[in-house]
């Protein structure tokens, strides 16, 4: 069976929140009174394209890869996770063609922080990645509509090299 050019990848992840902790994503940390309950930072953006990344690739997952059980991970940046994914894929044979990122958040504002997010993911991905990030919130229901927790949807392409 020929290999195909080029895989896609969907992520997911989501984390609750509480009083006086950081609230990260991709890599930036934002004004918040909130932030995540995680093992690692909780950066619920880079998990979910972590897991985008490793489903396109078939190179497993973020829990996997980097157990919550893992004193190694405690607090650890997520960037640095990212960065340890790419390296991976580039040894399978895959460069990465786009990635589009959506955040779903009753609160803090996402959109000013978009520019320096993207800036962020570059760092790790390359200035040729093309990269996606939108918000949108939960109209107020369920627990991310009562800003208990955070959530990111993340698709990705994958090119065969």
């Amino acid at each position: 069976m020929a290999k195909i050019p080029f895989t896609t990848g969907i992520g997911y992840d989501v984390h609750p929140l509480a009083v006086g902790l950081t609230c990260r994503l991709c890599g930036v940390d934002l004004p918040f009174e909130k932030g995540f309950v995680a093992h690692s930072d909780g950066d619920v953006a880079i998990h979910a394209l972590c897991d985008a990344l490793l489903g396109a690739a078939d190179l497993g997952d973020i829990g996997q890869l980097f157990p919550p059980t893992d004193d190694r991970y405690k607090g650890i940046n997520s960037l640095i996770l990212l960065n340890e994914v790419v390296d991976r894929l580039h040894t399978a044979g895959f460069a990465v063609g786009n990635v589009d990122l959506t955040i779903l958040a009753e609160r803090p504002k996402i959109s000013p922080h978009i520019p320096e997010m993207k800036r962020q993911l570059k760092g790790c991905l390359g200035n040729e990645v093309q990269i996606s990030i939108k918000a949108t919130t939960h109209e107020k229901i369920g627990c991310i509509g009562r800003e208990e927790g955070i959530a990111t949807l993340a698709t990705c392409l994958l090119i065969r090299q």
